[in-house]
């Protein structure tokens, strides 16, 4: 399915991420998963250590994108500085998701010139 996709490596690398994410809550869970998965592509592919690296980013921002309820930082935030769940939706949640968003702009122009 991912051969098929036509996706560029960092793009699909990044939604792999971000769907483990959002289903399971744990960004490390998240990726470590989307490594593994990607692993196989990454091998085939011989793609540039510079490549890899940017790959890695996109990974870890896929993972940091949509905290919420399923996630242990969501709680931390939310109980030690006092949040009701709404209001940890509307600040913790939207800064980790622009987090995220903007580390994978970054690294897929990035990409265009590596």
């Amino acid at each position: 399915a991912m051969a098929a996709s036509n996706l560029p490596i960092i793009l699909l690398a990044f939604l792999i991420a971000t769907a483990v994410r959002v289903s399971q809550g744990s960004a490390t869970v998240s990726m470590v998963t989307a490594a593994g998965i990607m692993a196989p592509a990454i091998e085939a592919g011989k793609y540039s250590p510079p490549t890899v690296g940017l790959i890695t980013i996109a990974i870890a921002s896929g993972a940091t994108v949509l905290s919420h309820v399923n996630d242990s930082g969501f709680w931390l935030v939310s109980r030690y500085l006092g949040l009701s769940e709404k209001d940890t939706l509307r600040s913790w949640t939207v800064m980790e998701t622009i987090i995220g968003g903007v580390g994978f702009l970054v690294v897929f122009i990035i990409s265009f010139f590596v």
